[in-house]
């Protein structure tokens, strides 16, 4: 019998990508036996539409960027590329008809996101295609959790990671007010938002 293949899908809007995101793909790929993980920008992100987001090829290359010199990671334009709003249950769909019978996948997240997965497109569709990683940091109100997520379910995992206060929406107010981002994101993806002038408050 052939061994199944276990894909990793690290989902987000990756605007822009950083350390903490990397750290939590790392993580899963260790604790939960990955052979890969595959991380997927969103095209047009409908849960964000109360905020500007950044051209998703401009969110891709930073991704691709960030990824190149890990050999487990890749990253899949799958969602780039389809026109509309992007949805997870779609995204799993094709991500499935991709690898083929033979895999599993298991979509990692943030415990927040989780929270709101019932309000996600057919999320009962959703919880069935994969296994959801929940990841948290310490000191994360696990309680919370418990109690309006679906960690009953059992295609869900609480996984916790390192402690990196870092947030995509903090690097951005960082960049519009002239403050560094050495350190919060990798080099390459800091030169690229500078040479391409992102998140820079209109003049």
């Amino acid at each position: 019998m052939a061994a199944t293949h276990r894909l990793g899908v690290m989902g987000g809007t990756f605007d822009p990508i950083h350390h903490g995101h990397l750290v939590t793909a790392e993580e899963a790929f260790w604790q939960f036996g990955l052979d890969e993980v595959v991380f997927v920008p969103t095209g047009q992100p409908w849960m964000k539409g109360d905020r500007p987001v950044t051209p998703a090829e401009d969110r891709y290359l930073m991704t691709v960027i960030a990824t190149a010199s890990n050999p487990h990671f890749s990253v899949s334009r799958i969602e780039v590329e389809r026109p509309g709003p992007t949805y997870t249950v779609d995204t799993l769909e094709a991500l499935r008809a991709q690898a083929g019978p033979g895999a599993d996948l298991f979509f990692i997240t943030g415990a927040d996101a989780m929270l709101e997965i019932f309000q996600w497109k057919d999320p009962d569709d959703v919880l069935s295609r994969a296994h959801f990683i929940a990841a948290t940091r310490p000191g994360y109100d696990l309680a919370r959790f418990e109690t309006r997520a679906p960690t009953s379910h059992p295609n869900v995992s609480v996984m916790q990671v390192p402690a990196l206060a870092i947030s995509s929406t903090d690097i951005r107010r960082r960049v519009a007010a002239g403050e560094p981002i050495r350190y919060l994101v990798p080099e390459g993806v800091q030169t690229y938002v500078e040479k391409m002038h992102l998140y820079r408050s209109p003049a």
